[in-house]
């Protein structure tokens, strides 16, 4: 039993940082942290295994601040137990270049494993972390070596669980049995607008019963308590766990506790004063820690290091009993994959092929090579071309399998995907249709700014899906992923290229790439010669675009991406019987052509040649960067509809004929000017 006087003291160090922090700041959430204090240092003194010495270490417990906005619980936690932050730190709380931002940023902040903020964002990505080391315990433990074996633990909010993407994620933990996945709710009844009596009437725990979850409700206030549901949750280990931990948001505030207005701005000079007298603590001066509270947090952060001394040994013990697992564990943990592992990728004959199958093609070609690819598919495996020849699925008591059926849940595998990659050890995917990347967004914003190497297999990439109409269609998602800073997207106009981009994809260690396939058999070229160029095409292909045909001294530029490059070239044919050569360029990844060198760039669209025509079966936003003044972009300001997709091309002008005439347009307005 952890001694009660001692904890107090701690949790009210927490409390009197978070008003001060938040004061000085003028800005931010003191309110949770201040209630969820005594929750977490129950967690974090008693439960919590990590190391400040060494925060990457890879059996630690994942802790999530899912409800991000209280982020000075967990810079409080962190440099307490004495992670590379410090008290000054804390002083400059959202400044310009402070390790302590807004809200949690994994990128910025030692100890802290994901960024959070918006709201349900964190709990995704904590499923996503309980499958992993269920997946990687399955890979690579054997019989007396538990080299995984840890919880992940989260702290959410109300608002975590009001988040759809939240009810996503949570059921599928319940149905996989996530027994070592824990999660505290900060059960306060208060949002930003009020109470919650506004909006959320819902019986919680039922609906997380109905999930298949272990739950319990305990007052947070009451470390006792906290600490034998605690050791319940551990106890359980076929379901997930759910502790609601009733609260006092702003806890200690003689005017404030318990409303609105103890949620997200500071609570005033005077009250912080009165807050403090309250508590018992001193008013001056401010971030006030004692020096027992200092002292315990830092030898309990130092044990961890006990902890992962004996993981080591044991992993020792391991790599002399297993050699080649502990050597492919490691690989994987750095995220590095397995030398010549891009010798194993598959070759093309001319048959035509939709590039989702050529992806498809890739996948079962490389899997066998990759041991910590995993991936899986918003309930379109057979559209996406995602579970690879052989390979079994993730179940509950059995994660021995390579794939992860989602469900139709979209959001919530964006979510899961960056946990998993967070958690490190796995190489991620997930599959689904292009338009519903929308429903992935924020997900995809998020891996993004965390530099997360999750691959998205997007299919039914356009018009050319034919039938299932514009709800269907993709007409402005293009643009829409271009947008997202550090994300590569790939549209590739056939097999070769398709290639290019997993190779691509696979390589990458800093962010996303998101490929864009295409539902319709396409032409296969040759993997080297095309035309008079005579270089290797993937190679090319994956400096984000190169010229696939050219002409000397071509009079104008023809760039594609995906199933419209075909057209450039029939358009190229079309112009070259009217005596205008012309260049073609397949451009399948703005972002990767943007990274080549100025020189590179200028080769493949040099300045001097200035009609320029792009064909892409989208809008038209953005293709002005590459076409300039004098040139045309053809696409979509529309749109789809329902119908084969021949017919749609047809009627939307995205023809040859169309292109080469846009072509002689161009040409036109240069010799004008």
């Amino acid at each position: 039993m952890f001694d009660p006087t001692l904890h107090h003291l701690i949790a009210n160090t927490i409390r009197g940082l978070a008003m001060d922090a938040v004061q000085k700041a003028e800005s931010g959430h003191p309110g949770m942290p201040m209630g969820m204090a005594d929750a977490a240092v129950v967690l974090w003194t008693q439960f919590l295994k990590h190391n400040p010495a060494d925060p990457t270490w890879p059996d630690r417990d994942r802790f999530v601040l899912s409800a991000g906005h209280g982020s000075l619980l967990l810079y409080s936690l962190l440099y307490l137990t004495g992670y590379d932050l410090t008290l000054e730190d804390i002083h400059n709380f959202r400044q310009w270049h402070s390790k302590t931002p807004g809200h949690p940023e994994n990128f910025l902040t030692p100890g802290v494993e994901t960024t959070t903020g918006p709201l349900g964002q964190g709990i995704s990505n904590a499923v996503g972390m309980a499958i992993a080391e269920r997946w990687l315990a399955a890979q690579f433990n054997r019989p007396g070596f538990d080299i995984i074996n840890h919880h992940t633990y989260v702290i959410a909010s109300d608002g975590d669980l009001m988040e759809g993407v939240s009810h996503e994620v949570s059921a599928l933990a319940g149905h996989l049995g996530l027994g070592k996945l824990i999660v505290l709710y900060d059960d306060n009844h208060i949002t930003i607008d009020g109470s919650t009596e506004l909006s959320f009437s819902e019986d919680v725990l039922a609906r997380y019963e109905a999930y298949h979850w272990h739950t319990q409700r305990v007052d947070g206030h009451n470390p006792a308590a906290v600490a034998t549901a605690l050791r319940a949750a551990v106890n359980e280990t076929e379901r997930p766990s759910l502790i609601a931990c009733r609260t006092h948001i702003g806890y200690g505030s003689p005017h404030k506790q318990d409303t609105a207005k103890a949620h997200g701005e500071p609570l005033g000079q005077d009250e912080v004063r009165l807050t403090k007298e309250r508590l018992g603590w001193p008013v001056e001066p401010p971030f006030y820690v004692p020096p027992e509270v200092l002292e315990t947090m830092r030898r309990l952060g130092a044990a961890g290091g006990d902890h992962q001394a004996d993981w080591q040994a044991l992993f020792t013990r391991y790599a002399e009993v297993y050699p080649e697992l502990a050597a492919t564990f490691q690989q994987a943990i750095q995220g590095e994959l397995p030398a010549g592992w891009e010798a194993h990728f598959p070759t093309f004959d001319s048959k035509p092929l939709a590039t989702r199958a050529a992806s498809g093609a890739v996948l079962n070609a490389i899997v066998p090579h990759l041991p910590s690819l995993l991936g899986g598919s918003a309930d379109l495996t057979g559209s996406n071309n995602t579970l690879p020849k052989g390979v079994s699925y993730l179940r509950r008591g059995d994660f021995s399998g390579r794939y992860l059926h989602f469900g139709i849940r979209e959001h919530g595998m964006g979510g899961i995907l960056n946990g998993l990659a967070r958690h490190g050890g796995v190489r991620p995917y997930g599959g689904t249709f292009l338009v519903f990347s929308d429903y992935m967004r924020p997900t995809i914003r998020l891996a993004a700014m965390m530099g997360l190497p999750v691959i998205y297999v997007f299919t039914h990439d356009s018009i050319g899906l034919g039938e299932d109409g514009p709800t269907h269609q993709p007409v402005e998602h293009l643009m829409s992923l271009r947008a997202i800073p550090r994300l590569v997207v790939f549209r590739p106009a056939d097999a070769w290229e398709t290639a290019a981009g997993w190779r691509v994809a696979l390589a990458r260690r800093d962010g996303p790439t998101a490929l864009v396939l295409t539902r319709q058999k396409l032409p296969v070229l040759a993997p080297g010669q095309v035309g008079n160029v005579t270089d290797g095409r993937v190679e090319r292909a994956m400096r984000g675009a190169y010229v696939l045909r050219d002409e000397n001294e071509p009079q104008a530029i023809l760039i594609g991406t995906g199933s419209e490059v075909h057209l450039a070239l029939a358009a190229q044919e079309l112009l070259a019987a009217q005596s205008i050569p012309a260049r073609v360029v397949s451009m399948p990844s703005w972002e990767l052509f943007e990274q080549q060198p100025a020189a590179y760039r200028e080769s493949v669209l040099p300045s001097n040649v200035t009609a320029r025509v792009s064909i892409e079966a989208g809008v038209r936003l953005g293709w002005e960067r590459y076409v300039g003044q004098n040139g045309i972009s053809l696409g979509l300001e529309r749109f789809g509809a329902s119908a084969p997709y021949e017919t749609l091309y047809r009627e939307f002008g995205l023809t040859a004929e169309a292109l080469a005439a846009a072509g002689l347009a161009s040409l036109q307005r240069t010799r004008l000017k």
